[in-house]
């Protein structure tokens, strides 16, 4: 299995961080500072260093080229949703495997479709049916339940993990 088969959850939060600093300031272009600086100093979600890491982590995704001092992203903006309050969390950097990643990965799995594919059906439903006010870990539970996939034994470690969002 490959890293990407288990980056579910991460990489549709890491999506969300990283569309964020451009649908806000409404440019397909941003300056590397002036990515930094709506991570670090206006949203106060991570330091400069960790900012620089998202950045890093970014790019070893594919979801952005940086070209000069400029960042472009190469996804689609327009179909990424930030949902309120949203906060990226620590495991965004380290790229650990979260519960809902594990989830993720196991439907994509049982689908026999890419991650990508499962994690753009989760936003699908976070978006239409819930207008951005539903969480990830809830949103893969029911495409989960949508394929006939086993979660039961993950509704611990995701309840733990919404808990630990707040």
């Amino acid at each position: 299995r490959s890293a990407n088969d288990t980056q579910g959850c991460l990489r549709v939060s890491l999506e969300i961080a990283v569309a964020a600093p451009f649908k806000h300031m409404r440019k397909e272009r941003l300056q590397k500072s002036e990515f930094i600086f709506y991570v670090a100093i206006d949203r106060k979600w991570m330091n400069k260093e960790q900012a620089n890491l998202l950045l890093e982590r970014a790019m070893e995704e594919g979801l952005v080229e940086m070209e000069g001092g400029t960042i472009r992203p190469l996804f689609d903006l327009a179909a990424v949703e930030i949902p309120l309050g949203f906060k990226p969390t620590s495991d965004l950097l380290t790229g650990a495997a979260t519960p809902c990643d594990e989830l993720i990965a196991r439907i994509a799995s049982a689908a026999g479709k890419p991650v990508r594919e499962i994690a753009a059906e989760i936003n699908q439903v976070i978006d239409s049916g819930f207008d951005g006010n539903l969480r990830l870990e809830a949103a893969a539970v029911i495409v989960a339940k949508r394929y006939g996939v086993q979660f039961e034994d993950k509704l611990p470690a995701l309840e733990k993990s919404v808990a630990k969002k707040g």
